[in-house]
């Protein structure tokens, strides 16, 4: 987005900080559900809640050699999580994850 025309609620909504912030936030839903259903254990859940972090200066370096975002912020989660992190992703497609956020964010938009 050009910053110049960009109203700062709109540029937070659109920031790299916040697009990432959505997947996280749909990537632990799904872990939630999976927890909830017996797919993964419920302790592996509470770490991966504990632990989960990212920052953006991360998954842009990961990027660069892996030439894909999803795999480059599942990388940095991993980074953090530690083992549970073989449950996060599980069962998703990286146009789960970006979908489902876009939807997010264009919400978060409108509002």
């Amino acid at each position: 987005m050009n910053e110049r025309y960009t109203l700062p609620e709109m540029g937070a909504v659109w920031s790299l900080q916040n697009k990432f912030q959505k997947w996280l936030d749909v990537e632990i839903a799904v872990c939630e559900v999976h927890a909830e259903d017996g797919t993964i254990p419920t302790d592996a859940l509470g770490e991966i809640k504990s632990k989960a972090a990212f920052t953006v200066e991360r998954i842009n370096e990961i990027e660069k050699t892996t030439d894909h975002d999803v795999i480059a912020f599942t990388t940095n989660l991993a980074e953090n999580i530690g083992p549970a992190s073989r449950f996060v992703h599980y069962g998703l497609t990286s146009s789960d994850v970006v979908d489902t956020a876009n939807a997010l964010l264009l919400r978060d938009a409108c509002d």
